[in-house]
């Protein structure tokens, strides 16, 4: 089955039947189709769409392109979470030592920065020793022990996923809804999950920047997953400014070492991780009511147990085995950290998020080809929030940066990116929509 009329077809306006899907990821499994056509493929899918049949076959296909986790010995339900991507989204790193540490046990697949959006796996390979792609063995090893273990694919699990998602990312083609709903999903069934919750994202920070088309990509997310067997939810969130104050990767990881030790937590960010634990913990049934599961989360962070469990996350995939107690030892810093000015008195009314993760890629924090090495030590950290009420002259943010060069580039980025008016602005809701099979 030739790849170019598998294309054409697409091109076409066509639907693709199972037999040519499956052709098209066998070929990205064994390399026989070329980047081009993959990334061919990929535009005409995200022009002309996928009926719902097209998009459950490519989600099971990519799935069984490897092998698929079996976790029934496990004293306790298997669940975990996927963000279809933000800015200054490190939730992950907190999330899953707190439900851990409830009594779950969460083998978090993540995945590397995608477009304008920072990646799970690049915040962790910050972390010196760390072994972001450990064998399978370890992989298990760590969740049973640990409760919780956040890694990359492996070779052996969705792997036509892993091609897919590396193309997408550099070819303009990542806001495809069925294109995005196979690759999240592909990877957490090859996962072995028993439950599922989605963190949709909706904002000028999130690949689904409109309102409607996140409760589409919510609802396609949750009933495909239904379709696979894979019981799921999926909480609609705002990204209309960075989650966390900090932006990058080594500096997310400080963030999220801070939030976990309660040196310091962002009250958005806060909100965002008990929301989606208690999704979890009522998913998985640890759980049986909304204010059980919250109480559950809040106490497994306010005791320091889901702290423990992420350095003991930490140690068993390879990193510092006092790592939370000694973040700074570790990470990479920057070589310049540059203040970025307010231009005048007022109040925060606005922010790009999306020109903030793409100062990110600018200082090298990110990628523009999948073969691009990251800088771990670069980002921004103190950004402001939405009506945060700023000082003439007084810090947005602060940059870091591998040279005065590219801190003066990236300070223009983030400068811009901020609106300031006399008017304090209304706040924002965080959590804009829970979507179930029911809905």
């Amino acid at each position: 089955m030739l790849p170019q009329e598998i294309i054409r077809r697409k091109r076409d306006g066509k639907a693709l039947t199972g037999e040519e899907i499956c052709a098209f990821t066998a070929g990205l499994a064994d390399g026989s189709w070329s980047e081009g056509q993959i990334a061919a493929l990929a535009m005409a899918v995200l022009l002309n769409g996928m009926d719902a049949a097209e998009g459950a076959a490519l989600t099971l296909a990519m799935r069984d392109s490897g092998s698929v986790l079996d976790w029934s010995n496990l004293p306790g339900p298997v669940t975990d979470k996927h963000s279809t991507g933000g800015v200054g989204d490190n939730v992950s790193l907190m999330l899953a030592p707190i439900v851990a540490a409830c009594g779950a046990f969460v083998p978090m697949i993540s995945g590397r920065g995608l477009g304008h959006t920072g990646g799970t796996l690049d915040k962790m390979d910050s972390i010196p020793g760390y072994t972001s792609q450990p064998d399978q063995k370890r992989f298990a090893e760590t969740v049973r022990k640990v409760g919780c273990a956040i890694i990359g694919q492996t070779g052996d699990l969705a792997p036509a996923d892993k091609r897919f998602y590396a193309v997408r990312d550099v070819t303009g083609t990542v806001e495809s809804i069925p294109l995005i709903t196979a690759s999240i999903l592909s990877k957490k069934l090859a996962a072995g999950l028993s439950s599922l919750v989605l963190d949709v994202k909706s904002g000028n920070g999130a690949f689904m920047g409109d309102a409607r088309a996140a409760r589409k990509l919510a609802e396609n997310l949750v009933r495909v997953a239904g379709e696979a067997g894979l019981s799921a939810s999926a909480l609609i969130t705002d990204m209309n400014q960075p989650l966390a104050s900090a932006a990058g990767n080594a500096v997310e990881v400080v963030n999220a070492v801070d939030f976990l030790t309660g040196e310091k937590r962002d009250r958005r960010l806060e909100d965002v991780t008990l929301a989606l634990a208690s999704e979890m913990l009522l998913a998985s049934g640890i759980a049986t009511t909304t204010r059980e599961a919250y109480d559950r989360a809040h106490e497994a962070l306010e005791s320091g147990r889901a702290a423990e469990r992420f350095g003991q996350m930490v140690s068993a995939l390879g990193g510092p085995g006092d790592f939370v107690e000694n973040p700074d030892k570790y990470l990479p810093r920057a070589s310049v950290t540059l203040p970025v000015p307010a231009a005048n008195d007022g109040f925060v009314s606005a922010i790009d998020a999306r020109a903030v993760g793409i100062g990110v890629i600018g200082l090298g924090g990110g990628r523009r080809t999948p073969q691009d090495t990251i800088d771990h030590s670069v980002g921004f950290t103190d950004l402001l929030p939405l009506g945060a009420e700023t000082k003439h002259g007084e810090p947005l943010c602060m940059v870091h940066a591998s040279s005065e060069e590219s801190a003066r580039r990236a300070a223009r980025i983030v400068s811009s990116a901020y609106d300031i008016t006399d008017a304090k602005p209304r706040t924002r809701k965080t959590i804009l929509r829970r979507v179930t099979a029911e809905i």
